[in-house]
This record gives structure tokens, C-alpha cells and sequence, in this order.
């Protein structure tokens, strides 16, 4: 698709189609609205996303559904603990003539035509894979059998599960900070919701279900053009980047704003808070969100609305309240917004 007509009027169609993207996973995901919008603003922000949820909760059929409906070139791997870098680059066999043989991995098997990939139970990597993960997500490029490939479309989808510890490695700030947003996927608060996942056969059958969703409605060579536009047509006022500073400062120093969060000393809870990337990250995100809500500049509920997912992995807290971090972070952040005053 060649982008030759007004801004505008691109901005228009492409919102449709994104609305639509949404409607086609809601139909095979139930319960996850939130959580779609998500998924569909990092799209169009063109930033990498990590879930994160219990066993079960439909994570990875989520993804399945996002990457169908974006189109393009998909690739997966699971997570195991003998999971080598080498092992996302190529797969070395034995032939039908019994000769060896080496073809392209996931991250090659698909050239620059590669969409989507899929990285399932990311935490039972061992860090050297996530080493090389970090490239791929800050670069788009690795590099292998002594060339450069390069991915220009690529965006990386992983999954979680905060349940299992054993025989799991915790990602490294640096490959954290990658990620546009860490999203939380919880059970379907609904009941009705709830009953049709149990009961009614059609979510019994993933493949099956997820045939329902239409294929290919975004065009993966587009959407970074179509990023841009956003990102320019979509303005900032003066008031709304004086609020975006604000909230900087008051995650970065709490104890100096005034904010409290019961039975923590806050003098010491936060050690460091996002970096200008980050917050560069956010505006991105909340650019689209205003866009996705039909608005041409953003306003305080655009950042506020993607403020935890994008920024609450981003803080890093003391180690003492580690272990309590997803509660006390987001008091933090609700703190944080009713302390510092929207324009």
C-alpha cells in the first residue's frame, strides 16, 4: 500500500481498521477489552509487548488472534531451559539422506518479511537468549553466518506466567526497558464471560477459534509510515507536556511530592525511576490512544490510560518491597495521580 493521499485521510482508514482488529480478537477473546486496546496502541506505537497472568487465562491464544489479524509473516518459539541462542538462528538435522543438514530458525526462516514473533514462556530462557533478544528488539537486526539481517518490520510478542519459579531466569532491566508495555491478563471479570469459556465447545478448539479471526487486515509494510503519521499528526500542547514532566518527577522522587503509600518508607521505596526513552515511550503510546479515540492532540486521560503498562516496569523499587512490587507500584502510581494536578 503506497501512502500518497493527506494525512488525514490515512489516519482515518487506518483508525477504522484498527477498530476492527479490536472487534476480530474480542470475538475469539472474551473478557480482555483493556487489554486488546493495549495490544492494538503498542501496534501502531510499534513497540514490543511482554503478558504477563496465571496459567490458563488465554495469553498465548491472545497473541495467536493479534498476530493472524495483523498479517505478514509469523514465527514462534517456546521457552525451555536448554533453549540456545543458536537455536532462534538456525536447525541443524540430519537429512533424508542421512547427510547433515543446517536450515533457518525462527528469526530466519521468514528473511525481512518477518512480522510477528512470538516468544512463549520467555522467562525459561537463559539469559544468553535473551541476550539476543535485546538486539533484535532495540535493533531489529542480528547477526549471523558472518552477514547482518535485518527485520524492519518485525514486533516481538511474549508471554509469562508469574506462577512457576523453578527453572525460570528473570529478564535483565535492559531487555524490561525494551518492552513498550508488560501487560497484566487476569481472569474475564464477567461471568457470562466466564461461563462461555467453560461451557460452550467453540473456545475449546484454539485453532478452530481462532480461524474466525480475519487474516491480514493490517499490512505489516505499512504500519511504520502509518507510525509516523500518527506520531506527527497527533500533537502535544504546552500544558499537557508540563503535566507529562510533572508525573516524572513525582515516580522519580515520591517522598519529595508528598506521596504515601501505607506501611512503606518512601524515603527509600523507589531507587530509580524511568529513563527518557521510557517516557519518550509513553508519549508514543498516549499519541495513539488519542488517535485510536479520535482526537488530533492528546489529552491527560490518553496518558493515563497507558501510564501503568507502559511505566510501572520501570520503576525500580528496593529490594525490601520486591516481593509486594505489583501492589505497591500501583499505589504509587494512583498516588502519583492525585497528587500531581491534570491541566
Amino acid at each position: 500500500m503506497r501512502l500518497v493521499r493527506e494525512p488525514d485521510s490515512i489516519l482515518s482508514d487506518w483508525r477504522a481498521r484498527a477498530l476492527r482488529v479490536e472487534s476480530e480478537i474480542g470475538k475469539v477473546v472474551l473478557g480482555q477489552a483493556r487489554v486488546i486496546r493495549l495490544l492494538t496502541i503498542a501496534t501502531f506505537a510499534r513497540g514490543h509487548v511482554l503478558l504477563e497472568g496465571d496459567v490458563g487465562v488465554g495469553k498465548t491464544t491472545l497473541l495467536r488472534a493479534l498476530a493472524r489479524a495483523i498479517g505478514g509473516a509469523f514465527e514462534r518459539i517456546e521457552g525451555t531451559i536448554d533453549l540456545m541462542p543458536a537455536d532462534l538462528i538456525y536447525h541443524a538435522h540430519l537429512g533424508e539422506d542421512g547427510k547433515p543438514r543446517i536450515d533457518p530458525g525462527p528469526l530466519l526462516k521468514q528473511g525481512e518479511d518477518l512480522s510477528v514473533f512470538f516468544f512463549n514462556e520467555i522467562n525459561r530462557a537463559r539469559p544468553q537468549v535473551h541476550s539476543l533478544l535485546l538486539r533484535l528488539m532495540a535493533e531489529r537486526s542480528l547477526s549471523a553466518f558472518n552477514r547482518e539481517y535485518h527485520f524492519p518490520h518485525v514486533q516481538v510478542f511474549a508471554d509469562r506466567n508469574r506462577v512457576e519459579r523453578e527453572e525460570t531466569f528473570e529478564l535483565p532491566a535492559a531487555a524490561r526497558d525494551r518492552f513498550l508495555m508488560e501487560l497484566q491478563v487476569a481472569m474475564p471479570a464477567d461471568d457470562a464471560a466466564r461461563r462461555s469459556l467453560v461451557f460452550d465447545p467453540r473456545f475449546h478448539n484454539v485453532d478452530t477459534l481462532l480461524g474466525e479471526v480475519a487474516a491480514g487486515i493490517l499490512e505489516p509494510e505499512a504500519l511504520e509510515t502509518v507510525a509516523r503519521v500518527i506520531q506527527i499528526g497527533i500533537t502535544t500542547s504546552p500544558a499537557l507536556e508540563a503535566y507529562v514532566m510533572a508525573l516524572w518527577e513525582a515516580v522519580r522522587e515520591p517522598h519529595a511530592h508528598g506521596i504515601h503509600v501505607d506501611n512503606v518508607d518512601m524515603a527509600r521505596l523507589v531507587q530509580g525511576g524511568a529513563s527518557p526513552r521510557g517516557m519518550s515511550y509513553l508519549v508514543r503510546a498516549a499519541r495513539v490512544r488519542a488517535w485510536i479515540e479520535n482526537r488530533d492532540m492528546v489529552v491527560p486521560e490518553d496518558v493515563r490510560a497507558v501510564f501503568p503498562e507502559v511505566m510501572a516496569h520501570r520503576i525500580f523499587i528496593d529490594p525490601v518491597y520486591e516481593m509486594r512490587r505489583e501492589a505497591l507500584v500501583g499505589d504509587l502510581i494512583a498516588g502519583v495521580f492525585a497528587r500531581v494536578p491534570a491541566p
